[in-house]
């Protein structure tokens, strides 16, 4: 990585001083240094960074701007625009243990088609933060952005089940895949339907890790490595982003090897149905009826709505085990981005404990959520007159929450089930995150799953 956190400063750090305004001596800077920032019209503006002088040309350290109201990941810019060197934070951050996620998260480089990565850094890491743990999280969003950055001429079926065996490999767990004409044998029919006219055979890529009498937690990821929208092709400028369609299944690998790098005592399943909605004669049509793993008839009102049923063959499955918790991520829905904006991912559960502590987790963590209501009224929005359900409503409301609905109907014997429906992008720069693919949720995720089952 290209941070590196250290338990403790070497010899050659340098200081980085933190100013919430104007009043620079509170940062602890000596005289000469506030007095040189003075001079160069540094006030401690949010994101502000200015380099002090020392002899001979040298760095002697660094201000940088946090603001009045710093936010929480404010300092997640410093790890892109500090030289090169070694560096520690001389005035206290207000909570170390994001300063230190902050500073991880916002090394991150996309370089794998020749984009310059960040400077090599080796920071200190504040007093009262995890490094150890730090670096866990950081990696775990790092394969995420990865897996979303990567475009789907690299990124298909194949390559995503290759990057769930390496994931396995790294942590001692096993994969299995099933993938083309055994779907239909082993009863996962919409996802062989979805993905049957992608140039990749589509497959459901089922990793498993753990004791097996410990509590089971399954993750799904919905993994449509491109979405075209199929024979209800979107539009050019709609397709632009849909290599990020496989946003759920990197956030899930994401947050698996979060899981498996603490050690967490649980017994983790990770179901990725992956495939690519393409469009060939051998495409699903609107108007078709599909019948599904767990038996209910789907009618197709649309093939770009294709990301809910690769899910429900894959939570039906994963619901048969009846794990005491499921959890499901997918780019599912525009209504989402309506309803809530790009930052700001909607959760949907009916376990009330279980929402308090994911609201918790995401302020704590600086890792948006915000529940949504699986509001059953809506349920109505998805009748079809000649099968069990349809696989969109007549109308353009509420799709996220009617989106949820569809879900459910899939999921009966887990103890406690959850829904993600992320971006899985970040449209503008932020401090701890370039533009690009973002494996949002997660970090809250894994504080939630640390505090109940470790």
């Amino acid at each position: 990585m290209p941070l590196t956190l250290t338990a403790r400063r070497d010899t050659t750090s340098l200081p980085v001083y933190l100013a919430a305004g104007p009043d620079l001596e509170e940062t602890g800077a000596d005289a000469t240094a506030c007095a040189w920032a003075r001079a160069n019209g540094f006030e401690g503006g949010e994101g502000h960074f200015l380099s002090i002088p020392g002899t001979n040309g040298a760095l002697a350290g660094a201000f940088f701007g946090i603001g009045r109201a710093p936010a929480p990941l404010a300092l997640g810019k410093l790890a892109r625009v500090l030289p090169r060197g070694s560096w520690h934070l001389a005035t206290p951050p207000r909570d170390p243990g994001l300063a230190a996620i902050a500073l991880k998260l916002g090394s991150y480089a996309f370089t794998r088609y020749g984009a310059k990565p960040t400077p090599e850094l080796r920071f200190a890491a504040p007093e009262g933060a995890d490094h150890a743990a730090t670096d866990r999280i950081a990696e775990g969003v790092f394969l995420g952005r990865d897996l979303i950055n990567t475009p789907a001429n690299d990124m298909g079926p194949e390559a995503l089940e290759e990057a769930v065996r390496t994931l396995a490999k790294a942590h001692g767990a096993e994969v299995r895949a099933t993938a083309g004409e055994a779907l239909l044998a082993e009863n996962l029919p919409m996802i062989h339907t979805v993905g049957r006219a992608g140039a990749e055979a589509p497959r459901l890529i089922d990793l498993r890790w753990g004791e097996q009498d410990a509590p089971r937690v399954t993750l799904v990821g919905k993994g449509v490595c491109f979405d075209t929208g199929g024979l209800d092709i979107k539009p050019a400028s709609g397709m632009l982003l849909m290599k990020k369609d496989m946003g759920g299944a990197a956030s899930v690998l994401g947050l698996a090897a979060m899981v498996m790098a603490a050690g967490l005592p649980v017994r983790l399943r990770v179901l990725v149905p992956a495939v690519e909605n393409a469009i060939a004669g051998n495409a699903f049509r609107p108007g078709d009826i599909l019948k599904s793993r767990k038996g209910i008839t789907v009618e197709i009102g649309n093939t770009d709505a294709e990301g809910r049923l690769v899910l429900a063959d894959a939570m039906a499955l994963a619901d048969e085990e009846a794990p005491e918790l499921m959890i499901d991520m997918a780019t599912l829905t525009g209504a989402a981005r309506v309803a809530l904006g790009p930052d700001l991912p909607p959760f949907y559960t009916r376990d009330e404990a279980l929402a308090a502590a994911l609201a918790e987790a995401a302020e704590t963590a600086a890792d948006p959520l915000w529940r949504m209501p699986l509001w059953q009224a809506y349920a109505e929005k998805l009748r079809s007159k000649v099968a069990d359900i349809n696989n969109v409503t007549a109308d353009s409301f509420a799709g996220s929450i009617t989106a949820a609905l569809f879900l459910a109907r899939f999921v009966e014997k887990a103890g406690s089930w959850a829904h993600f429906d992320i971006y899985g992008w970040n449209p503008a720069e932020e401090p701890a995150c370039p533009i690009g693919g973002e494996a949002q949720g997660i970090r809250a995720i894994e504080a939630v799953l640390r505090r109940r089952f470790a």
